[in-house]
């Protein structure tokens, strides 16, 4: 199982960077980098191939709606070659709030999409001539100044290809990511439901899986913290779960407030997103369940750390992606050694 970390995308991030040097001596494994409407995280992850060695490093995620596929594909190219090797392609469909009020693009077809879009990468990375004729993309244009013709990436990848990762909640890109990508990045992952939420849309995906994928690599990211008193730590997860079941959407669609439904909380989903839109944030807040925030994070004693990493090993983790919790960088390095040993 590797560890991972998602690097905050608001502020101080030359100084999250100067660090990462001791968590990757600490054991980390790979380097998540968020975009929504902050820098982009493609400076930033080069920033990171720069002054890391050995450090996986990865989009987490890059949304399909603000490059275009071959933007995309040129972009993980020249990211993986900076890092000699070491880039994930994360993306996902982010958010109507996000891709039409900060991008002004249309939020539609994001299945679709980023099935098209997965083709399109590939295809630049085993340096083809790009034709394709999709549905929502068809290289070269037909029609505009007839001049478009098939064209393949000058550079030579590193990789031909280059690991993806998509980020899925709804049963269909769910099945999506089981059946055309390297990775799947869920968001407040409960390993205890994830046969019953998810079991079916990943054995549809998989059975339509390539073997030259290999097996799929299930991201479980969550909140980290060791120690017989801090359990109190998981209400520092009330406000965004609250944001995200209540206010990243519309009342009528709203994915995390699905999945939180299909998690048995339907009533408090309901209350939640009333009290959000109605913009009683702190009474939103209050109503989130603690045992959900406790499920979709690692805090507790040692013994109860090890029952949830052996829980989520039996349901198919593979990458534990953790936010360690403590007052100080020496504490937090110390956090991310401790997980690496629990999971070795």
């Amino acid at each position: 199982m590797r560890i991972g970390m998602t690097l905050n995308y608001a502020g101080g991030f030359k100084e999250t960077v100067a660090e990462l040097a001791d968590y990757e001596k600490a054991g980390l494994d790979i380097v998540f980098v968020a975009e929504a409407y902050s820098f982009d995280a493609v400076s930033q992850l080069g920033y990171i191939a720069a002054k890391t060695e050995r450090l996986q490093i990865a989009s987490g995620i890059l949304p399909i709606y603000s490059r275009t596929p071959t933007l995309l594909a040129m972009t993980a190219a020249g990211l993986d070659y900076v890092s000699d090797g070491r880039f994930t392609l994360g993306i996902g469909a982010s958010g109507p709030q996000v891709i039409e009020g900060f991008h002004g693009v249309p939020y539609t077809a994001p299945l679709g999409r980023t099935r098209e879009i997965i083709e399109i990468c590939r295809k630049v990375w085993r340096r083809e001539r790009v034709e394709y004729q999709g549905k929502y993309y068809t290289l070269p244009l037909q029609g505009g100044t007839g001049l478009g013709k098939p064209l393949k990436l000058i550079n030579h990848p590193v990789r031909e290809r280059i690991p993806i990762v998509v980020a899925a909640i709804g049963p269909k890109n769910v099945q999506l990511a089981a059946e055309l990508a390297e990775g799947w990045l869920p968001i407040f992952f409960v390993p205890e439901k994830c046969a019953e939420v998810w079991g079916d849309a990943l054995a549809a995906g998989k059975s339509r899986r390539d073997p030259a994928l290999g097996e799929l690599d299930l991201i479980a990211s969550m909140p980290l913290a060791i120690g017989d008193d801090v359990a109190d730590l998981v209400e520092f997860g009330r406000d965004m779960a609250a944001l995200y079941i209540g206010g990243m959407g519309a009342k009528s669609k709203n994915f995390y407030n699905d999945l939180a439904r299909r998690y048995g909380y339907e009533k408090e989903a309901e209350q939640i997103q009333d009290l959000y839109l109605a913009g009683k944030k702190k009474e939103a807040a209050a109503m989130v369940p603690r045992e959900l925030l406790e499920k979709t994070s690692l805090i507790g004693s040692e013994g109860y750390i090890r029952e949830r990493i052996a829980l989520m090993r039996e349901v198919g983790v593979t990458t534990l992606c953790v936010t360690p919790m403590a007052a100080t960088h020496e504490e937090r390095v110390r956090l991310i050694e401790r997980i690496k040993e629990l999971v070795s």
